[in-house]
């Protein structure tokens, strides 16, 4: 058996991260010694406190692969996303939580559920094939269940989401809410990323009927705080725009304790995110309350609006 090469989304976030890991571990369980987590972009700050946490070493930094190598895919099943060149690689597995957004000419394992993060699926599994979770795999996924839900906060979150932390939390001897508190807040931190790094910290690329955009979001325990940037991330959104020829970006900037959101959003197409959310958008930004999910509350919301 030769190598099998795991890894999520651009720009990853705690989830793909994780995932990849745990993947590799899962399939190294059933027998395939070659399994390689990796990753497609650098570690933003919650994950690195995951990863010192537990001890575990961040997964392989790669850009591309050979012709014909073999993957799976985690956390994602966007071709935007991923590699360039996924066509000419096979797919052997896809576990996600997301909508579907690839086609294959040849069957595979695929998994998804409308639950709010991946681990949530990847617990199942393990169940299903009666594997063993350890204490440092359960700190893992339970990590990774936290960040995407927002410690459960998040609409996204379901109650298999809740069931699966709970066992987890039990295997990994973690008192949840305080653990999820410090490593959400490590998450917050942007002192030491350029304007640059945190429009594309946790950025998607998407296509709504036509409008071709991005929506970025940055966690924050201060949206003020954030805000003390405005002009600096305008210029770094234009600057995108251009480069990329969008219609749309829209910056999420979420507040974690009281559960809001701030928007910047600038392009020809703004005006889909007034009439989304009915708001005004004052000198490029708007208040958006209660929306912390982008998946959720806005990549549909913006798309039945667009």
């Amino acid at each position: 058996m030769g190598k099998t090469y795991i890894f999520g989304h651009k720009n990853p976030d705690t989830d793909s991260i994780v995932s990849s890991i745990v993947m590799a571990d899962f399939e190294k369980k059933l027998g395939n010694s070659e399994a390689i987590a990796c990753r497609l972009g650098n570690i933003n700050k919650e994950t690195e406190f995951v990863l010192q946490y537990t001890g575990v070493k961040a997964p392989e930094l790669i850009e591309d692969l050979e012709d014909g190598a073999e993957v799976i895919m985690v956390d994602t099943a966007n071709v935007a996303e991923v590699i360039p060149n996924l066509d000419n690689v096979k797919i052997k597995r896809i576990v996600d939580h997301h909508q579907v957004l690839l086609h294959t000419a040849y069957p595979l394992f695929y998994r998804a559920e409308p639950v709010g993060c991946t681990e949530t699926i990847m617990y199942k599994l393990y169940k299903e094939y009666g594997l063993e979770i350890d204490k440092t795999i359960a700190t893992l996924m339970l990590s990774a269940i936290i960040s995407d839900t927002l410690l459960f906060k998040s609409p996204t979150c379901t109650e298999d989401d809740k069931k699966a932390a709970k066992e987890l939390t039990q295997i990994a001897e973690l008192d949840y809410e305080v653990y999820g508190m410090e490593m959400l807040k490590a998450g917050t931190d942007l002192s030491s990323f350029s304007i640059e790094e945190i429009l594309n910290l946790d950025a998607k690329a998407n296509e709504f009927k036509g409008v071709k955009a991005i929506v970025a979001q940055v966690n924050t325990a201060s949206i003020p705080e954030v805000m003390k940037m405005k002009t600096e991330l305008e210029v770094g959104i234009q600057k995108i725009i251009a480069e990329r020829q969008l219609d749309l970006f829209m910056l999420l900037i979420t507040d974690i304790i009281e559960s809001n959101t701030q928007t910047i959003a600038m392009g020809n197409r703004a005006d889909i995110v007034e009439k989304a959310y009915h708001v005004k958008l004052e000198d490029n930004t708007a208040f958006l309350e209660g929306v912390v999910s982008r998946k959720k509350q806005v990549i549909p919301v913006i798309t039945e609006n667009a």
